[in-house]
């Protein structure tokens, strides 16, 4: 059975037992402040097991996309090493809210998995969860008992709180759940060892591939459990290993999911893959098998993630995903021997593969290959780079053991994995010591962890079952009562309240822009709202206040300056969008954004850095529309498919609902749920400040408007009136400007010739300084020139033999220099390094630097450091 038709089963199966089936949510969250990722299938329903919001069915089934790389679910080590684990996997899942529960849930799971799959029922083992007295929660007799009809009890396994008891977190919904796992042995092998024994002991053909969560309780703060006021059921059933089942297969990479993947780096390679099949291997395919699964597997986590708006970066979920794709990369370039770019080219594989169900790989296929094939050459330029740097460490560690802490520095911050850098030690003879390595990667992490550290405190309800509406579309004011609080205590921010309130005009962050500011007021106190956001469909707003008294009214009043100036920007925001689509072509997307009071930040899908022109066009065309004086056009609540058959723009990785607000400019048409100017005539003006690259094919524009644009050109008029009196007030400033510029340049052609004439001269007089030791002729010297007159004697000394060992110091406007050449005779013959030399020397002019073996220079600070220096320098070649 094809991979696609396994999903398609699932889903037509429940789709008749009454579910709706639903898209998947976008990998990468963007409204959930609590995940990076969706790392399973129930996360884009979390609002709905809370209670906080109504689910557009009681009976909901999807695959949702779903990655394990960060947190409490971190499966990256392990992927490539075994058959079954991955960093992105599609979870299919049926749910249901409030409706059917643990009978039906079963009894389905079963039919599905033995009638439809056609699954053999002694191939299948099922777990219950046995209770735990210490927290009060019975063994699951009802799950037991259902079981009992549908199976023999000798197959049905009693499991732990680790294995048999889901939770969301440390807070929240968490029930029992009841496991499904599959033996797909030899009958060899399971007549020699029971399937049973092996559940859940990381046996890679006895796994699990559905586990049904049956929601019944809520887990408090101080770790107590209350019950539920209505039980849920969240299923999922790993797909990949599902189809390894279905397939016939003992491994998930044997599966069609990955094989036409695995056959394009074999093509690519040169190198062939072995199945799980093939026995006795040896240790060379081996590498090269795990080094495949790891680039088969990542290239998918990463795809989809840029697929869905998340870009590599250096921080956050851009740090999670340049990770993944970095480990992909460094197992090509040392075990596939791929020193080029080569991932990229699986995308066009993977979008044809599953671009039917998933169709954002299809239509973003362009963009994902080309932001993998530059951080594939970037990184390769780092390997490079760092292997330079693990040569210099090497020359520098006296004895046998290469310090930790200095592969730790290269890990940290050139990004050479530690692996890798063991590896080449090996190879050179070297050991690397672990301890020291682990002590400081143990010592960053805990200083991460004492800065991210939260305690959240359980809500306190003042009135329950309220339904927040927010209002601030039509309000910057209203009356309000606190309907819960709760406190937060971070490193970062101290100790914070969320407050939830009846009705809010303030407006959450969300779609790039940042949330409300403002007050609560009530008769006797202020109370300062800070920040606005959104959490699991309710508003918080934060305040390093308590009020004195939550049950009396108050008045919600947003910050109306502040709130106008970020709905000029993200207004402009919108007209920007327009413009770029029509100057540049309907290939620009947005792929971010940031819309605050003092500027606005765009970043959009385009394949080249833009013209001055191009740049001048998009400010004209957004300033006309200002000047056309376009009213808001605003429709709130209609169906996400009229919208966008009406021509709204929805974006990639944004999740929708049924019913969406659309706003509208002119011709500008986009779904938003944003706080916008009722005309455009209150942006008053647009100023692009700039743009450049963020990635391979996204760039960036920053951009102000209204008072800030204001204060942009007061700030051009005062810095022209300050060039006007430094200029002694010309009447035409352009052209005293050119003539300065022409009396400069030929004094620096006049500096020039006289510093290539002190050159000569010093040559002279340096020849006959030049020693013999050691059979090297060496000078260490301090010289009255520029650096580039340093550099240009060290070339001129050099070319006069083929044994010079050379140390020039300069101080050029008090800025001390070393410049160090090294005969390429010596550098082969003597061992000497001249980016060494200037490494060890530049300690004695507080600086450092680096260079070839050949020649080097090094800057600093301290200019009395530089006889101590020249005086160290004959060290090198006695």
């Amino acid at each position: 059975m094809k991979s696609q038709d396994v999903r398609k089963q699932f889903l037509d199966f429940f789709a008749s037992n009454g579910h709706l089936i639903v898209p998947s949510a976008p990998i990468v969250l963007k409204d959930d402040p609590t995940l990076m990722f969706n790392n399973s299938g129930m996360a884009q329903f979390k609002e709905y097991f809370l209670g906080n919001a109504t689910p557009k069915s009681n009976r909901i089934a999807d695959t949702q996309k779903c990655l394990r790389v960060s947190g409490k679910h971190n499966d990256l080590e392990d992927v490539g090493f075994d058959t079954y684990h991955h960093t992105m996997f599609e979870m299919l899942g049926n749910w249901s809210f409030g409706d059917y529960f643990k009978k039906e849930a079963i009894n389905w799971a079963w039919q599905l998995l033995t009638e439809v799959y056609k699954i053999p029922k002694e191939n299948l083992y099922v777990s219950v969860f046995e209770g735990n007295p210490d927290e009060n929660v019975p063994f699951d007799q009802e799950a037991w008992d259902i079981w009992k009809e549908l199976i023999d009890e000798d197959r049905i396994i009693l499991g732990n709180k680790k294995d048999n008891f889901w939770e969301m977190g440390d807070q929240g919904p968490c029930g029992p759940c009841s496991e499904i796992h599959v033996d797909i042995r030899s009958a060899e092998e399971k007549a020699l060892v029971s399937g049973k024994s092996l559940v859940n002991n990381d046996h890679p053909q006895v796994v699990e591939i559905w586990n049904n969560v049956f929601m019944e309780f809520n887990r408090k703060a101080d770790g107590s459990l209350e019950k539920l006021p209505a039980q849920h059921v969240d299923t999922g059933m790993g797909f990949e290993r599902l189809c390894m089942a279905l397939q016939g297969k003992t491994s998930n990479y044997d599966t069609d999911v990955f094989t036409p993947l695995i056959e394009k780096v074999e093509q690519i390679t040169g190198l062939k893959y072995t199945s799980n099949e093939v026995l006795n291997i040896s240790e060379e395919q081996n590498k090269t098998n795990i080094a495949i699964r790891v680039v088969v597997d990542h290239v998918r986590a990463v795809a989809f993630a840029i697929a869905d708006g998340q870009l590599p970066s250096n921080t956050g979920a851009g740090y999670v995903i340049r990770r993944i794709l970095r480990r992909a990369i460094r197992y090509g370039f040392t075990f596939l021997n791929t020193k080029e770019p080569f991932i990229n080219q699986l995308v066009a594989v993977l979008a044809n593969q599953m671009g039917e169900f998933f169709p954002e790989i299809k239509s973003q296929q362009q963009l994902v290959t080309n932001v993998i094939r530059e951080e594939e050459a970037s990184f390769l330029r780092t390997l490079d780079q760092g292997l330079q740097l693990l040569e210099n460490v090497v020359a520098e560690t006296k004895g046998a053991t290469v310090s930790g802490t200095k592969a730790f520095e290269l890990y940290d911050t050139f990004g050479f994995p530690i692996d890798l850098t063991a590896l080449i030690l090996r190879e050179k003879g070297f050991e690397l010591d672990e301890a020291g390595f682990n002590a400081a990667m143990q010592e960053q992490k805990t200083r991460s962890r004492a800065a991210s550290e939260v305690s959240t405190e359980d809500w306190s309800v003042l009135i329950p079952g309220n339904v927040e509406t927010f209002v601030g579309y039509d309000q910057s004011e209203s009356d309000v009562k606190i309907t819960r609080i709760r406190k937060v205590d971070s490193k970062k921010d101290g100790i914070l309240y969320q407050i939830v309130l009846d009705n809010t005009p303030f407006y959450p962050e969300g779609g790039g822009q940042v949330g409300d500011k403002g007050t609560l007021v009530s008769a006797n106190e202020t109370i300062e709202i800070i920040d606005t956001k959104k959490e699991n469909n309710l508003i918080l707003h934060f305040t390093k206040q308590l009020p004195e008294n939550v049950n009396v009214g108050f008045v919600a009043k947003v910050n109306q300056d502040l709130r106008s100036l970020s709905s000029r920007n993200h207004s402009a925001t919108h007209l920007m969008h327009q413009a770029l689509r029509s100057i540049l072509g309907t290939h620009v997307e947005q792929k971010g954004s940031l819309v605050n009071p003092n500027y606005l930040r765009f970043d959009f899908s385009h394949f080249a850095k833009m013209t001055e022109t191009e740049l001048q066009q998009v400010e004209d065309f957004v300033n006309a529309r200002i000047q056309e004086q376009l009213p808001l056009i605003e429709r709130r609540n209609i169906p996400f498919a009229q919208a966008v058959q009406e021509g709204a723009m929805a974006l990639f990785g944004e999740k929708y609902g049924d019913h969406v607000r659309a706003i509208k400019f002119g011709e500008s048409m986009e779904l938003c749920g944003g706080i916008h100017v009722k005309n455009t005539a209150e942006i008053w003006h647009f100023k692009i400040v700039s743009e450049g690259a963020v990635a391979a094919g996204i760039r960036r524009i920053e951009a102000i408007t209204s008072d800030a644009v204001k204060a942009h050109f007061a700030s051009y008029e005062n810095t022209l009136n300050e060039v006007k009196t430094a200029l002694k007030n010309p009447q035409d400033i352009l052209k005293a400007v050119h003539s300065m510029q022409e009396e400069n340049a030929k004094l620096t052609k006049q500096i020039e010739a006289l510093v290539k004439d002190k050159v000569k001269n010093l040559k002279a007089s340096l020849i006959a300084e030049i020693q013999e030791i050691n059979g090297v002729q060496f000078l260490a010297k301090q010289v009255d020139l520029n650096p580039e007159g340093a550099k240009d004697l060290a070339y001129e000394l050099g070319n006069l033999g083929n044994n010079l060992f050379l140390v020039l110091a300069t101080a050029d406007e008090e800025k001390p220099m070393l410049t160090c050449y090294v005969s390429k005779e010596l550098v082969a013959e003597k061992n000497l390094n001249a980016g060494q030399v200037v490494r060890e020397l530049g300690k004695f002019i507080q600086g450092g630097g680096g260079g070839q073996p050949f020649f080097a220079t090094a800057g600093g600070k301290n200019v009395a450091g530089i006889q101590q220096a020249l005086e160290k320098a004959v060290e090198f070649v006695k």
